[in-house]
């Protein structure tokens, strides 16, 4: 085999696999000498792995052999490729695929090669040089124009520095073929509150409306404002507030922020509560 790929079995599996694949993502072929899908698919990954010169390790396992390490994996049939990263199986498929599909798994498990920039750019933008770290992440997306998280990370650092068109631009461009979801709509909740004034002085909104309490289009002011302040808890108790008064002002003006506001919150485990917590007040609310 080549200097890219080995032969494994259960003596020597947690070092060419475990082991290895918090080095390098580790692709396992379990094969068997019968089967001819097998046959097929065996020179295309071993050209790959040879191409693909040590940005992957290639390892094949007899099924026939080491039944117990197939039954660990899971096969059901062969060939069945799984891919190992940092320990744990994050991708697989059965049977001989074209080499053109073979290539689209690699992808999804590889990292990218403009990552180096990535990283440099999170240094930059550490430091205090956003102009570095945008110029920097341009290059990545330039190099790997398939490298979303590049372009969420631009997204982001447009909205730290106020660019809000050139961060919506981004957003909407990617929006039907993204695939961390979550992190994208959580950019795109904080766009919108952004857009909705949330720079106002949440003091000032707040001393307004003890005198004016039925002021909704106030209270949402009010609600953008602590939001963007990061009091999340009162900004969503303002909302429900809203929905509690008129649930229908401005097209369920209020219902909708507090959407927003979850989607924003989602992603980050500290606020798992907080959400529930309102999810489970609005719900009551409007039933």
């Amino acid at each position: 085999m080549g200097a890219h790929s080995c032969d494994v079995t259960a003596e020597n599996f947690q070092a060419e696999v475990i082991d290895a694949s918090r080095q390098v993502p580790v692709v396992v072929d379990f094969w068997a000498d019968w089967c001819q899908p097998c046959r097929v698919l065996k020179p295309i990954l071993e050209k790959l792995a040879a191409e693909f010169a040590g940005r992957f390790r290639l390892v094949k396992i007899d099924s026939d052999r080491n039944p117990e390490l197939a039954a660990q994996f899971g096969v059901r049939g062969i060939p069945a490729v799984k891919a190992v990263v940092d320990g744990r199986l994050v991708d697989e498929f059965t049977g001989a695929l074209p080499e053109s599909q073979v290539r689209e798994f690699l992808a999804r498990i590889l990292p990218s090669p403009a990552e180096p920039l990535r990283l440099r750019a999170f240094a930059a933008w550490d430091h205090g040089d956003p102009d570095g770290a945008r110029a920097l992440l341009q290059e990545a997306i330039a190099a790997d124009p398939g490298l979303e998280a590049a372009q969420l990370d631009l997204a982001e650092l447009d909205l730290e520095t106020g660019d809000q068109e050139q961060a919506r631009a981004l957003l909407e461009g990617m929006a039907d073929r993204v695939r961390d979801r979550e992190r994208h709509d959580a950019l795109t909740a904080r766009l919108a509150l952004a857009a909705a004034g949330g720079g106002e002085d949440a003091q000032a909104l707040a001393a307004e409306l003890e005198s004016r309490p039925a002021d909704l289009d106030l209270r949402l002011r009010l609600a953008n404002a602590l939001a963007m302040a990061g009091d999340y808890r009162s900004a969503l108790a303002h909302l429900l507030e809203i929905v509690r008064r008129d649930r229908q002002w401005k097209d369920a003006a209020g219902r909708k922020a507090m959407l927003n506001l979850f989607n924003l919150l989602g992603p980050q485990p500290q606020h798992e509560n907080l959400v529930r917590e309102f999810r489970v007040a609005l719900a009551r609310t409007l039933n």
